[in-house]
């Protein structure tokens, strides 16, 4: 039986476990020399809750019968009283004491079982089999799982047979191009709230996303202080920031060309200090406490965080802060924003895929839901050789809305 692949075969009782008492559900044997058992055991040594599971296998010239020590068959006895072995010495006059444990024997029809079996066995998906196992061998919480997923299963197809028909409704109504239209315009106002705000009627980039839309004043002047340790860096502090893994490839690259001039370099230093704590957050999966980028983020900032890329949820008793696969999508979105601003609405977008682990294929769809031209450019490696890289380039005017453009959810 294929069920038993998980178990062994014990020739022999295992050294300190319990000894094998037997009753029969259907009466009494007769003669019990004619009776051949086999005890099996399984092979999970590790799981507490498994390695005493014990399965005992009888076999007589008419029948065959199965016990075991677990699940829905097993004699709930075992747990409400001891059993005990004697085994007197006659030579001695002294009698051994061992633990025992009771099995109730069902009977089985093997040849019912066999043809069943391989009936069902040629037309039982993988899912079916596994869930087999789970009826026969399955803990109580594996049992309750299949039973619930079960009956979703009924509720779910009852569903869907619903939702047809109404679509089917919906469609001899208002007909295939009116719905097409309205998806397209429900795909926009999804995108638009994961996107920063886009003034589509700008006549300047810096127009377009506009830079108070992603810092506002007072979370611009708040920048001030901690930003000063990346205004006045000196090339030492560079290749210690790159060694130390301190700031991310991007950062570390602009910072190497930080403009002369006081008032632009002090920008400069702000937009790349909040863009550095963006892709850090966005790394996070939970929000455990509201400092978690460390004391030296701003009061305001934490705030903002925690307020525009998170959603609030409830779990175990206690609230927490979820940065979801929707929200990092916005974070990926604010940050190329971010970026355009900072090297005059070009910007690499392969080095800030890199640097926020996503896959090229993604960030490109952030860009071009943000209607920016992607271009390619090669730049020259330290190595010797050069590298293809993804440009973002936001330009007037911008381009058309693709008609086919997915939502920046997560898929």
């Amino acid at each position: 039986m294929s069920e038993f692949a998980t178990w062994q075969y014990c020739g022999e009782l295992d050294e300190g476990y319990k000894a094998a008492l037997v009753q029969f559900s259907n009466g009494k044997l007769q003669n019990s020399e004619n009776v051949n058992f086999s005890l099996y055991k399984s092979k999970d040594t590790t799981n507490p809750r498994k390695k005493f599971r014990r399965i005992l296998a009888a076999e007589t010239d008419r029948l065959s019968y199965v016990g075991n020590n677990f699940g829905t068959g097993a004699l709930k006895c075992n747990n409400l009283c001891r059993y005990f072995v004697g085994v007197l010495n006659k030579d001695s006059g002294q009698m051994e004491i061992y633990d025992a444990e009771l099995f109730n024997m069902q009977p089985v029809f093997s040849d019912d079982l066999k043809d069943s079996e391989t009936s069902e066995n040629q037309t039982r998906s993988y899912r079916d089999q596994v869930d087999f196992c789970i009826e026969a061998f399955g803990t109580t919480k594996q049992k309750r799982a299949l039973s619930s997923r079960r009956m979703n299963k009924v509720g779910s197809e009852t569903l869907n047979k619903a939702v047809a028909k109404a679509a089917e409704n919906i469609i001899d109504e208002k007909g295939v191009t009116a719905l097409v239209n309205d998806a397209a315009q429900d795909d926009l106002q999804d995108e638009s709230a994961y996107l920063p705000p886009c003034h589509a009627d700008g006549v300047k980039p810096e127009e377009i996303y506009k830079f108070e839309d992603l810092l506002s004043p007072e979370e611009y002047k708040a920048l001030q202080v901690p930003s000063e340790v990346l205004k006045n860096v000196t090339s030492e502090e560079i290749l210690k920031m790159m060694e130390e893994n301190s700031y991310c490839p991007f950062v570390i690259e602009a910072l190497k060309n930080l403009p002369l001039d006081e008032e632009k370099r002090d920008h400069k230093a702000r937009c790349l200090w909040f863009l550095n704590i963006l892709i850090k957050f966005r790394s996070q999966t939970v929000i455990r406490k509201k400092n978690s980028l460390g004391p030296d983020v701003p009061h305001i900032i934490n705030t903002k965080l925690l307020k525009n890329f998170t959603s609030l949820t409830y779990n175990n008793g206690s609230l927490r802060n979820l940065i979801s696969e929707s929200m990092k999508a916005k974070i990926t979105a604010y940050a190329v924003a971010l970026a355009l601003h900072i090297n005059d609405f070009q910007t690499d977008l392969t080095m800030l895929q890199r640097d926020m682990k996503l896959s090229e294929k993604r960030i490109i769809e952030i860009a071009k839901a943000m209607r920016l031209k992607i271009s390619k450019k090669k730049l020259s490696l330290e190595s010797g050789g050069e590298e293809a890289h993804k440009i973002g380039i936001l330009s007037i005017p911008l381009p058309a809305i693709p008609h086919t453009k997915r939502t920046l959810k997560a898929r």
